[in-house]
């Protein structure tokens, strides 16, 4: 019994310090040149979360990180993009609810699969929306934004960042909801959407408070409600749909950060604690927060399990609003 103890105990020990030698001598990868971080549309809290990160990689890695739009297809495009650029770590996709989730059931023919093509790397932040429309509109509360859209259906219009985005199918839902009928104009990011909300030219939307908020605080816009659960902290008089006659409803809209597929796993595992340092760092957790973005900060594992969720969760939807991409 003695000899077996201690035969067990040097393997035990053997097996430690060949772990420990393995540890130092598995190299510790960095990026070799510049890497590209591609954003699959423009002008939207995607874009400004990957300008955010962007210089903060660069000071952890050591390469230049550099921001490119690649917008259209509902994000397709730029997905589809990074889906078949090399696994070296040279390349990352900011990823949506759009393309990694609703596109899937929104489209007909994908040229991607969102849970084979990519390497998730962190879920970074997740996000109910606001509904807002033009203080000129004359919509006072969400009782009377459906009044007068159901009774006038062809005259009211909404926006959405683009095609099958969450700013797009949560109005989706909301008309699934409450009986309603109006004109979907999708843009190719939230810029060029509140823009023409501001003007006039549409008459509501969904976005993120990032991309509304400022316009809200000058009284260029006014909030209806939002589609969490609860109301947010920094507007506790806007109902939420629920609380609205809505009941359960609720849609969130999050942004993550991938790699194609294949990407070998000490490179995911470098950027995944590169991504919850910066995340959970004072500067940047304090400009979230001001966006009204919960920090996520997951593991690999708990955004893959995610996407696929959401799969399920968007997709439901798409199939009992009848949408489809345009």
């Amino acid at each position: 019994m003695k000899i077996h103890r201690k035969l067990g105990a040097a393997l035990a020990l053997c097996a430690c310090a060949m772990s420990a030698a393995a540890a130092q001598a598995a190299p510790e990868w960095r990026p070799t040149k510049p890497v590209r971080i591609v954003v699959p549309i423009t002008g939207s809290t995607n874009d400004v979360l990957a300008r955010l990160i962007a210089p903060k990689l660069q000071e952890a890695l050591g390469q230049p990180f550099v921001v490119e739009n690649k917008p259209g297809a509902g994000g397709n495009i730029g997905a589809y993009e990074v889906s078949r650029a090399a696994p070296d770590g040279h390349t990352l996709l900011i990823g949506y609810n759009g393309p990694m989730a609703i596109n899937v059931t929104l489209f007909d023919k994908m040229p991607f699969d969102p849970q084979k093509d990519f390497a998730p790397i962190t879920l970074a932040v997740k996000s109910p929306q606001f509904l807002v429309v033009s203080p000129d509109s004359g919509f006072t509360d969400i009782k009377d934004f459906i009044a007068k859209v159901k009774a006038d259906p062809k005259k009211y219009t909404y926006g959405s960042v683009a095609v099958g985005s969450a700013s797009h199918l949560t109005m989706e839902m909301m008309k699934s909801a409450a009986h309603f009928q109006m004109t979907h104009v999708p843009y190719r990011g939230a810029g060029p959407a509140v823009t023409d909300l501001i003007a006039g030219n549409i008459h509501a939307g969904f976005f993120v408070p990032g991309n509304v908020q400022g316009f809200v605080k000058e009284g260029r816009l006014k909030l209806l409600a939002s589609t969490g659960s609860q109301r947010f902290p920094s507007t506790p008089d806007v109902p939420t749909l629920a609380e609205s006659g809505l009941k359960d409803f609720e849609a969130t809209s999050w942004i993550g950060l991938l790699a194609p597929a294949r990407t070998p796993p000490h490179i995911i595992n470098t950027y995944h604690q590169a991504m919850v340092r910066i995340l959970n760092s004072p500067d940047i957790s304090k400009r979230l927060q001001e966006m009204e973005f919960e920090t996520v900060a997951g593991t690999p594992r708990q955004f893959s399990d995610w996407i696929g969720t959401e799969i399920g969760r968007w997709g439901s939807v798409i199939k009992a609003t009848g949408a489809k991409a345009d």
